[in-house]
């Protein structure tokens, strides 16, 4: 049973002429017949009372015609379903993201996709890198902002490194230095993140790169949860910079040769992205190529080479 065959019949159905379906199809004639007598042989039954100047359905016609209505009602919905997720006026797209990017670079970026394809659904999933690798390796994501290299190399994962970003430290009050030295946290309380974020590594490995073990006046706080407990008076943390120039908390970088860490986009190596994926891949490099140019990046960050302009 072919799709093709479920419209002649309907056709003929509706006009009660055999003539006017074929011109209504846009078909000769013989053919619109001959289809539907394959479908009445391979029902097993005849659909019309065929007399002079008279067409009518059988019983069997009769029970044909409402589904055949429906199959060729669904057959054009999947039609324009696919041509929409084509043209990206529908579609999925899933990123993960560290917190720290989520309240920072993923908001501007989701917002310049959002304007050119308002019709497909973003998904976001907030995770350390770590468990974005993961997660993305599963096939549970199609792309995610990733910190490097921290969240090690992945099999499988195509990973494009895209910007460095200046951590600084951050308190409730200004401090006397212009720049602060890893040395300087030495005997200092902070308030540290919990265990498996990006951030509480870079932290604990420039302190003992420093030769000292950090101490910490409160931790196992997430993104939100630290900047208040900093905006408390309780200690400083180590923030991304990105993050502090939002946060209304005084802001102290780093001497050289400070600390830092690297954005990166990951994604399945083996499959090509869906189209909706591969539009947000395209939107974050020309959100970052542009940023750049215009002089306008994040604050303290800087472009990694020309990967962004090489890839978009």
């Amino acid at each position: 049973m072919q799709l093709q065959q479920l419209r002649y019949f309907t056709a003929v159905a509706e006009t009660r002429h055999f003539t006017r379906a074929a011109e209504r199809e846009h078909v000769a004639q013989p053919s619109l017949s001959q289809q539907i007598r394959s479908l009445e042989r391979e029902l097993g039954a005849e659909l019309f009372h065929r007399a002079r100047g008279h067409i009518a359905l059988t019983d069997a016609g009769q029970a044909l015609l409402p589904l055949a209505r429906r199959i060729l009602a669904d057959a054009e919905s999947a039609r324009r379903a696919v041509q929409e997720t084509v043209q990206l006026r529908r579609g999925r797209v899933r990123l993960g993201a560290p917190p720290s990017l989520c309240t920072s670079l993923v908001p501007d970026v989701l917002r310049s996709y959002r304007a050119r394809y308002p019709g497909v659904e973003l998904l976001v999933r907030e995770d350390g890198s770590r468990d974005l690798v993961r997660t993305l390796a599963a096939g549970e994501l199609d792309l995610a902002l990733i910190i490097t290299p921290q969240a090690g190399a992945a099999p499988g994962l195509a990973v494009t490194e895209l910007l460095y970003e200046d951590l600084v430290l951050v308190s409730a009050t200004p401090s006397r230095r212009r720049r602060a030295r890893i040395e300087d946290l030495r005997g200092r309380p902070l308030v540290m993140f919990r265990e498996g974020y990006d951030l509480r590594e870079a932290t604990l490995t420039a302190c003992r790169a420093a030769g000292f073990e950090p101490e910490f006046a409160v931790e196992g706080g997430e993104m939100d949860a630290v900047l208040g407990f900093v905006r408390a008076g309780l200690g400083p943390a180590v923030l991304p910079g990105m993050v502090a120039a939002r946060s209304g908390l005084a802001v102290t970088p780093f001497a050289a040769p400070g600390i830092g860490r690297v954005i990166a986009l990951a994604r399945g190596a083996e499959l090509p992205l869906g189209r909706a994926a591969a539009a947000l891949h395209r939107v974050l490099l020309e959100h970052l190529a542009e940023a750049g140019r215009a002089g306008a990046l994040p604050p303290g960050t800087r472009l990694l080479t020309d990967r962004t302009q090489t890839e978009s």
